[in-house]
């Protein structure tokens, strides 16, 4: 069955009943050569750098199972995840011919991350490759960064997914970049970001309105970049770009109500930045000095 045929896709949506949902964010792919080549770009990672064995994906919006089919026909386990009801049954046949998936009916962002990769992956390692909802992509992706950790262990090997053009351009920028942003600094401090190919609007059904990209996040296992409190370092990042046209100071300054301009402009000069730089020119290791600074002055004042 060629789930990307076209008419094949229309022909098993209308035999249950249902369509297409712009609320899920649902467009699906016609073009059989995007799929096989998002899933051969997942698995040879994986294999670099896990090796073949107890090789595991989860897949986030499997749609009709275009993808999933290519996953399974190279992962040894895949558990996927789908809000939408009306096409688990759909899955359920157009996924019959394999033993080695799952199809869970859940809202991704709702789950707890952590105790579904333990009861469905074990300790085994993991990729993530899917197709991104994009009206949703930012909160999935950093639901996957913030909560895939056990330990100090990153439970998850690599991300493989599709996203906007223009979200793929942000996560990839480095600093001077105009696409730099909050998202590419937060991103940055769990993974390297690789932008592997570009896929045209005429590639899906409905055609979206945007251009997409299929990036790849390689996670650290353990993370290089070393700051006092995580949930300080994200709060510094989202404060330095909360007025992208202000300088660090005035940005952090609007944002921290705690702190004084003064005591803000002092810890900035004293890691050697000049007091009129931006956000947009720190590097992840800067903004983790940063917040270093941040927490020992906030724990001081407690005190």
């Amino acid at each position: 069955m060629n789930l990307c045929n076209l008419g094949v896709i229309r022909s098993i949506l209308s035999e249950h009943g249902t369509d297409t949902k712009k609320s899920f964010g649902q467009n699906f792919l016609i073009n059989p050569q995007i799929p096989f080549d998002i899933a051969e770009e997942s698995y040879n990672y994986h294999v670099a750098t896990k090796g073949a064995c107890a090789s595991c994906v989860l897949e986030i919006g499997p749609g009709i199972g275009a993808l999933t089919n290519e996953l399974c026909q190279r992962y040894e386990k895949v558990v996927c995840v789908e809000i939408d009801k009306t096409l688990i049954p759909i899955l359920d046949k157009t996924l019959a011919e394999y033993s080695n998936v799952s199809v869970i009916n859940e809202d991704f962002l709702k789950l707890d991350l952590k105790n579904f990769i333990k009861e469905n992956f074990g300790s085994s390692p993991v990729s993530v490759c899917a197709n991104l909802p994009y009206y949703i992509t930012t909160p999935i992706i950093m639901k996957l960064l913030e909560e895939s950790r056990i330990g100090k262990q990153c439970a998850l090997t690599s991300l493989t997914v599709m996203v906007q053009k223009e979200v793929a351009e942000r996560l990839c920028a480095s600093e001077k970049d105009s696409e730099y942003g909050a998202i590419t600094a937060s991103v940055s401090y769990y993974g390297k970001v690789k932008k592997l190919f570009n896929v045209a609007p005429g590639n899906f059904h409905p055609a979206p309105s945007v251009t997409s990209s299929v990036i790849r996040i390689e996670l650290y296992k353990e993370n290089p970049h070393t700051v006092i409190d995580e949930k300080t370092l994200f709060s510094v990042i989202t404060g330095a770009f909360a007025q992208r046209r202000k300088t660090l100071l005035n940005s952090l300054s609007s944002y921290f109500s705690n702190i004084s301009k003064e005591k803000i402009s002092e810890i900035i000069t004293s890691l050697g930045f000049d007091i009129n730089i931006r956000g947009e020119r720190l590097s992840i290791d800067d903004f983790c000095r940063l917040a270093d600074e941040f927490y020992k002055f906030n724990k001081e004042n407690k005190k």
